[in-house]
């Protein structure tokens, strides 16, 4: 039967979608209890790799290759998707001995990947699979066979991989999370490779961002107020650094001239230091940018001054700076 524009269709069954969503979500709870030495072995396996993880599996299975690649590739582990078809037609020149295969296939039996087995073995590669039969021909081939069986599939009809695509890909996450932490991976990490898009933005450092040089208003403690004014004025920031013997003394903000101009005194016959909050909030230049956001947001402020361990001003990062990279 195929439906075209104009099908009519019979009445959207609400209780069936519910089904379909807890037999996927029944098929990964089933998986805890499952983790075991195998699982252990299956994360050393990729932690100790000296080449790249190879994952393959053919249709619905080779999607979800795709989406564990793209997870280990972007949390610091060298993988691409390889097709088993197209790597018996050319492509197995991709596998080296020091690589580390992951296949999946529900039934174990998938012709396409048991072809592969002969080149996995004579190269030395390592092999792990995930397999919803522990008793197929690829999990025994395996180094290791991580079991993600399910009892049904979500489709009624029991034929389309549904339940057991769901199941391959929440293993796989299980795989490149713990692998992750095994390995050591930090945000900084995460960053350096994810440098376009808000996340990555969010884990910039501090010195990427923060104003520097010439674009930092400084004065020193004895500045007359018009001068400061003036600084304050030119380099737009809403605020100057005063800094005596090169070390940050204190700053002025927008905020301070308006207390001080509302307080009866003349205040452009005073200087800097009367006018100044000696105790700043402070930051250090390797802090992460979504840190010091998080900084501006909890005190209410619009700058922190960038600094280094002996108080001397590197730089200034504004509210605006993270405006611009779009973190707010």
């Amino acid at each position: 039967m195929t439906l075209g524009p104009g099908t009519r269709l019979a009445g959207v069954d609400l209780d069936l979608a519910r089904r379909v969503l807890q037999t996927e979500a029944d098929a990964i709870l089933a998986l805890i209890d499952r983790l075991d030495e195998r699982f252990d072995r299956a994360v050393r396996i990729l932690a100790d790799c000296r080449g790249r993880v190879i994952v393959t599996g053919m249709g619905k299975s080779g999607i979800i290759c795709r989406k564990i690649a793209a997870t280990l590739s972007s949390t610091g582990t060298p993988a691409f998707f390889l097709h088993p078809a197209e790597a018996v037609h050319g492509d197995l020149g991709a596998l080296q001995g020091d690589d580390v295969v992951v296949a999946l296939s529900n039934s174990g039996e998938t012709e396409e990947l048991l072809r592969l087995l002969e080149t996995i073995k004579r190269l030395g590669a390592r092999l792990i699979t995930l397999s919803g039969n522990p008793a197929s021909t690829l999990a025994q081939a395996s180094d290791v066979a991580l079991d993600c069986r399910v009892p049904a599939e979500a489709c009624p009809m029991n034929l389309v991989p549904t339940a057991s695509t769901t199941a391959a890909l929440a293993l796989g996450d299980a795989l490149a999370m713990t692998l992750l932490v095994a390995k050591g991976f930090r945000e900084e990490d995460f960053a350096h490779l994810h440098p376009g898009g808000k996340l990555g933005k969010r884990l910039m450092r501090v010195e990427q961002l923060m104003q520097s040089g010439d674009r930092v208003p400084i004065v020193g403690p004895t500045t007359p107020m018009p001068a400061v004014v003036d600084e304050m004025s030119r380099k737009r920031l809403g605020m100057t650094c005063v800094v005596d013997h090169g070390r940050l003394a204190g700053i002025i903000t927008d905020g301070d001239l308006r207390r001080h101009m509302s307080a009866s005194v003349d205040l452009l016959k005073l200087t800097a230091a009367d006018v100044m909050t000696r105790t700043p909030v402070t930051i250090d230049r390797l802090m992460l940018a979504a840190q010091a956001l998080n900084i501006l947001e909890q005190r209410k402020i619009t700058s922190l001054v960038v600094v280094d361990a002996d108080r001397r001003v590197e730089g200034i990062v504004h509210l605006h700076d993270l405006w611009r990279t779009e973190m707010v």
